[in-house]
């Protein structure tokens, strides 16, 4: 445990952009149904003078450069924002930042008005729970591959993310280059696949050869990671960007439900991934060795089961999947360099309430996290989704060690 928070330290320590120029405020305005508000002025202040204005862009996103460290006013002006938006109930809109040297803050305005009691408190429910169920979606598809690896190696793999972030900008790049999206994440599938079967061939299979701990492993995975993300930042940039296609939606609209079409075949498509994941495990010859080794390491090798295969296709497969969550979350949210980062601790969040080394308790266990962090939004700020979500793990593991679907070990 001792280990996992230091792990835990250096991740946050190096969580801001290391080659930011300058220091920047920056936000994205999205409405209720998580769509982009384009077009809203947002102003920057210190002392009551105004230092800048700038208008959200087509894609919602602002940025404003500070002149300086200091302290500033962030306000975003009521007047601009579209008929029918209007910032929800207890939102300011105004907000006092600190900017320190080089770096770069976040300023959140939460838009979409949210009733509190009555009907406006069953939608609100309603669409929350809609919005719960696509992110917990996401970050099944992202965890499985960080659970199985789990099962089968004993690895607690870091750089986890950072195959996710792979993903979405791979896509990206090709989407950029004229490619369409749904090409292009054909083509990051394989590459982040292949980027995590090589990880598995040229250092996670010789490391457990020469019989390194686990400690060592995982924190040469801790190692990989911030090497991956400032990779990505050096060739991707720190600004968020969006791919090319389904940018601006019509919302469907069914009811208290509100969904883009966008979203909507995110989350179909994010089901049925989950699906087929589990008809692989249940009814095949390699979901059937890939249970055997997760419970078994040395049994099933004396079963005749080539031990290294499984593991190099199991590795293979969370890369596959991990490229595929990122380009879906990236065309639900925008494509960002430390997105992965950000994502992990809800993987963890998954995989631990489920049970570790389980691929279904990942599943069930990210839509608890997902249900749980969109639920908290509309009774508090959208800010503190993530803590909600990590104090229902604790309290399950108080319950139940084991997590949700894990099974008790014997002792003795």
């Amino acid at each position: 445990m001792a280990a996992v928070a230091v792990a835990i330290s250096c991740l946050l320590l190096d969580a801001t952009p290391a080659l930011a120029a300058g220091e920047v405020v920056q936000g994205r305005l999205v409405d209720a149904a998580n769509q982009p508000v384009p077009d809203v002025e947002v102003t920057l202040s210190q002392g009551g003078d105004e230092v800048a204005s700038v208008t959200s862009g087509a894609d919602g996103r602002w940025e404003i450069p500070v002149p300086a460290p200091g302290t500033y006013e962030v306000g975003l002006d009521e007047e601009s924002l579209p008929a029918g938006i209007s910032l929800r109930e207890g939102a300011e809109a105004s907000r006092e930042v600190t900017v320190d040297p080089g770096s770069l803050r976040n300023v959140l305005f939460p838009l979409g008005q949210v009733e509190t009691s009555g009907s406006g408190l069953g939608a609100a429910l309603a669409q929350a729970t809609l919005d719960g169920l696509l992110l917990g979606a996401l970050i099944g598809i992202t965890a499985i591959g960080l659970s199985l690896i789990f099962g089968t190696t004993g690895l607690i793999n870091f750089a986890h993310g950072e195959l996710v972030t792979v993903g979405a900008v791979v896509a990206f790049g090709l989407n950029a280059a004229g490619l369409h999206i749904a090409l292009a994440a054909l083509v990051a599938i394989p590459v982040v696949a292949a980027l995590a079967g090589g990880s598995e061939l040229v250092l996670w299979r010789p490391m457990r050869r020469r019989r390194a701990s686990q400690v060592s492993m995982f924190i040469a995975t801790i190692g990989l990671a911030l090497l991956l993300r400032q990779v990505v930042l050096v060739v991707y940039g720190g600004n968020p960007r969006s791919y090319e296609q389904y940018g601006l939606q019509q919302v469907w609209q069914w009811g208290p439900l509100s969904i883009t079409p966008r979203d909507a075949s995110i989350l179909g498509i994010a089901l049925l991934v989950l699906v087929l994941i589990g008809l692989t495990l249940t009814r095949s010859r390699l979901g059937t060795a890939v249970r055997s080794v997760s419970d078994n390491r040395a049994l099933a090798g004396c079963s005749g089961i080539n031990v290294d295969r499984v593991v190099f296709q199991v590795w293979l497969a969370g890369g596959g999947l991990a490229a595929l969550g990122g380009v879906l979350y990236g065309l639900s949210q925008a494509v960002t360099w430390n997105m992965g980062f950000n994502l992990l601790l809800l993987m963890f969040a998954g995989v631990i309430l489920g049970g570790l080394g389980t691929a279904f308790g990942a599943v069930v266990g990210s839509l608890v996290v997902g249900l749980l962090a969109q639920l908290s939004t509309v009774f508090f700020d959208s800010e503190l989704q993530t803590v909600w979500a990590l104090l229902l793990l604790i309290l399950v593991l108080l319950v139940r060690p084991q997590g949700l679907l894990g099974l008790r070990e014997r002792v003795g």
